[in-house]
Formats: structure tokens, C-alpha cells, sequence
């Protein structure tokens, strides 16, 4: 496990912070289980992802957005080309 620098663990908690007295919608985790979105009733989204920093390290990345408005962009799926 490796250590979370200050200013990473700062921006979490700040966007964690803006979810306090929210109510959960839905939580799903991607099939390659390195990412996890919680939708909240609110129409905010969290989402919580390791991502490969310019050592190729896991990187913690926690992001808070506002749902799509457009019904269609929650119907599309990840497709991988490798």
C-alpha cells in the first residue's frame, strides 16, 4: 500500500466533504474493479478510481461531478479496444 501525498489527501476530502447528508442511488464497480461510482439522489456522482501515475504506480483518484442531463449517456456502456 502506498502512502497519499497531503495535497491528494486535501482535494479527497474536499470532494468528499460535499457529499455530507447526501442519499445514495446506486454504487457500481467496474468489471475490472478499478473504479467505483456512487450516483446520489442528488444528481452528484462519486467517483473513486486508482489510476497509474508517470511511474506507473496506482494513484488514488476521488472526483465529484453532476449526473448528465442527456437520459441516453446512462445507457452507454465501456467497450476496451487493446
Amino acid at each position: 500500500m502506498s502512502a497519499v501525498g497531503l495535497q491528494d489527501l486535501r482535494r479527497i476530502v474536499g470532494a468528499v466533504a460535499r457529499l455530507r447528508g447526501e442519499a445514495v442511488r446506486e454504487v457500481t464497480v467496474r468489471s475490472d474493479v478499478r473504479q467505483l461510482k456512487v450516483e446520489l439522489e442528488s444528481g452528484l456522482i462519486l467517483v473513486v478510481g486508482a489510476e497509474p501515475d508517470d511511474q506507473g504506480k496506482a494513484r488514488l483518484a476521488v472526483d465529484v461531478v453532476e449526473a448528465p442531463q442527456d437520459a441516453s449517456a446512462r445507457q452507454q456502456i465501456e467497450v476496451r479496444f487493446d
